[in-house]
């Protein structure tokens, strides 16, 4: 296995290009064979943020398929079973902290849990829209079909759409069908594609409208200075001319 090269930093969102004093990886093979599954091989990444602001770690491990290759005569790493992200303990992304702290937990919750319970992550993703919805936009509380409902002409429609998704694949963790022997199962893609839906709009709203707010704040700064700066030019020429 290659040392992953291209990374963004968890904790710092920092993009980077890492060298090699960033990572460290290896890995082993498992001697004790399974007797039904086989040979299996343990694979750990270890980095360090290369933002001098930040330089916190990560500890990854990923569990392997290995298999003994008759032809070529060498042990073969195969298909991947199973990755835990040890430190952070999951892939949630770093947010500012003006985000409700409600919001960022249901959403630190839902990727802490997504490859262990993928509906109950599901169902959490949902909760973290409605609490969006209530603190943003500042719904009626409500059922949340009727609460996505009146954001209705303030978004795009794919937009929108994306976000109804989220209900109804939370519904499926939330409420039991009327046919309690009907299992619908979400699988942790299907969940991770909430979370990065609930990422998008935390950016798309909460952090816009913040960088949004501090531009407005700089320009007015600015025009506040030029103006200060043209009264003060203009009582010393004054004072000037009043002396000549």
């Amino acid at each position: 296995m290659n040392k992953v090269r291209h990374w963004t930093c968890p904790y710092c969102n920092h993009d980077a290009t890492l060298r090699d004093q960033d990572c460290e990886s290896s890995g082993t093979r498992l001697i004790i064979q399974d007797p039904i599954e086989g040979h299996k091989f343990v694979w750990w990444d270890y980095v360090v943020c290369p933002n001098p602001k930040c330089r916190k770690f990560t500890l990854q491990v990923s569990l392997l398929d290995c298999n003994w290759n008759k032809n070529k005569t060498k042990w073969e790493i195969g298909n991947l079973i199973r990755v835990w992200d040890l430190v952070p303990p999951s892939r949630a992304k770093a947010f500012p902290d003006y985000i409700p702290k409600a919001v960022l937990d249901d959403y630190n919750e839902a990727c802490l849990i997504v490859d262990l319970s993928p509906k109950a992550s599901a169902t959490l993703s949902r909760r973290c829209l409605q609490g969006i919805l209530r603190d943003f936009w500042k719904v009626k509380p409500g059922r949340l079909i009727d609460e996505i409902e009146q954001i209705k002409d303030k978004t795009d429609p794919l937009t929108w759409d994306a976000i109804d998704s989220v209900r109804k694949v939370g519904n499926i963790g939330a409420h039991m069908e009327k046919d309690i022997n009907l299992i619908v199962e979400v699988d942790s893609n299907e969940a991770e594609m909430l979370i990065e839906l609930i990422e998008t709009l935390l950016k798309d709203w909460y952090v816009a409208r913040e960088e949004r707010k501090i531009r407005l704040a700089q320009i007015k700064s600015m025009a506040d200075k030029k103006d200060a700066e043209r009264k003060r030019d203009g009582s010393q020429e004054a004072r000037e001319n009043g002396g000549l």
